[in-house]
């Protein structure tokens, strides 16, 4: 082909880029172009701070773009309206890109597949952001996995493909024409999101960084570490993932060559138990393109019965990081500060809104797709869906999490806590993580009581599980 668009979207990279990969291996010439289109304002995974990390992420692309010879095209609008326009402008014979798994979106995809094919213009989506999608880790019946521990079986032994080549230099004679560009929102506050969080930076490189770093040694101790969210233990790239501005051959690829330096056998295992954290990534997007229902009711659909709590002063409470249960509220208050949580406080804070607060777990689901920097729907459904019991876990409503007994084991001392909660300050280790336990001290803390006790919320939530499963 003369000409093919490359329609960037969530893969906000030059290396390891399969549609882009694609376009410069079949095409003389290759447009790169970024739609800001309606759906970053009014989509169902919207929030500030992914999108002022987006921002960041397509300015650290055109630069890296420029830098080989490209230019990228920006336009604002409808996607399927910009790409036809677009098309004939440059005379393009396709429109390629990697493909998205909401709903939504594949929706979309219907609809600029029609409106090029009015036009004569081809549109191919290339699998990227996963190593196996939709169907093609299935079990012996031929049907989806439903349960992780089988599914991350047969994922593992397929064979991992290699990450494709970065994106050569164009060649001046090769270069695209002088297309008119628009300029993008300089911060979401322009759209009508004000950024109230302090998030991390953006950008291929900065992905690239942080793989490195986490290889050269953290990996080798993540099984442990990662459970304390005190301690930098995990590879910080979840927010990269969602924005595609790393690939996940490249991060497999640079995992197996640490596998191979490993010594011992908890290196080892760590190494393990970082890819499995990866496949839960992909467990999740099959789970959401194979039962689409989860976007608005449980999994397991009886447990769209369950006579959840309308109470919105707790709500509000488990926001604002005002429970008085210290890891908990710690936790919020870090989301709500950074745009970042660690796993296990998610956990944690989860099933607090759910066990304790008995409170739908859409509207926790919802909380964090609002402040999240790497907020993901189908990871975020799923871990929602896991927390609450409503999801694929095979044993959902008798795991309820004690939060003095998660901070325990998991904050010894308190310093995470301490970090995000100067009010208990003058707490002793052994008291930091239930402070009513000395009330004069609480008192003068000015940090609230517990606005519910685990103890009795913890038979209130089996009550309500048991009512539904009869």
């Amino acid at each position: 082909m003369k000409t093919v668009i490359h329609w960037f979207r969530r893969d906000l990279r030059v290396s390891d880029n399969i549609a882009l990969c694609e376009a410069a291996k079949r095409a003389e010439t290759v447009i790169p172009v970024f739609i800001f289109e309606d759906a970053f304002r009014t989509g169902p995974d919207v929030g500030a701070a992914r999108l002022a990390f987006l921002l960041q992420s397509v300015e650290s692309l055109r630069k890296n773009l420029a830098e080989l010879g490209h230019t990228l095209v920006i336009r604002r609008g409808k996607s399927e309206e910009i790409l036809p326009a677009l098309a004939k402008e440059v005379g393009a014979q396709a429109v390629f890109a990697n493909k998205r798994y909401e709903p939504y979106t594949q929706r979309r995809d219907e609809r600029i597949t029609q409106s090029l094919l009015k036009i004569g213009v081809g549109y191919e989506l290339f699998k990227d952001a996963v190593v196996w999608e939709e169907t093609e880790v299935l079990n012996l019946s031929g049907k989806p996995y439903t349960v992780f521990t089988p599914y991350s079986k047969a994922w593992k032994a397929k064979a991992i493909p290699a990450p494709r080549a970065k994106l050569r230099s164009q060649k001046p004679e090769a270069r695209s024409q002088n297309l008119s560009s628009d300029n993008l929102p300089a911060t979401p506050d322009e759209v009508g999101y004000p950024l109230t969080q302090k998030i991390p930076a953006g950008g291929e490189r900065a992905a690239l960084e942080l793989l490195r770093k986490f290889m050269a040694g953290p990996v080798y101790s993540y099984t442990t570490n990662r459970n304390f969210p005190a301690l930098d233990g995990g590879s910080n790239l979840s927010p990269h993932l969602r924005a595609g501005t790393i690939g996940i051959r490249t991060i497999i690829a640079d995992l197996n060559k640490a596998r191979a330096k490993a010594v011992g056998a908890d290196a080892l295992k760590s190494c393990e138990t970082f890819l499995n954290e990866l496949i839960w990534r992909e467990f999740y997007a099959q789970v959401l393109h194979n039962f689409p229902h989860v976007t608005k009711g449980a999994f397991r659909p009886e447990y769209d019965k369950l006579k959840w709590s309308d109470n919105e002063a707790h709500f509000t409470a488990w926001c604002e990081g005002k429970t008085g249960y210290p890891i908990v509220d710690a936790a919020m208050r870090c989301l709500n500060a950074t745009g970042t949580m660690h796993n296990r406080l998610r956990m944690i804070v989860a099933m607090f809104l759910t066990k304790d607060l008995l409170i739908n777990w859409q509207q926790g689901e919802r909380y964090f797709m609002k402040q999240l920097v790497d907020g993901d729907m189908a990871s975020n459904n799923g871990g929602w869906q896991w927390s609450a019991g409503t999801g694929t876990d095979a044993a959902p409503y008798f795991r309820i999490f004690n939060p003095v007994s998660q901070a325990e084991k998991f904050d010894v001392g308190g310093k995470f806590v301490r970090s995000w909660i100067p009010e208990l300050k003058d707490f002793p280790d052994d008291l930091i993580q239930q402070p009513w336990e000395n009330p004069l001290l609480l008192s003068k803390s000015k940090y609230p009581q517990r606005i519910v006790l685990h103890e009795e919320q913890r038979g209130k939530c089996r009550a309500m599980f048991k009512a539904v499963k009869g």
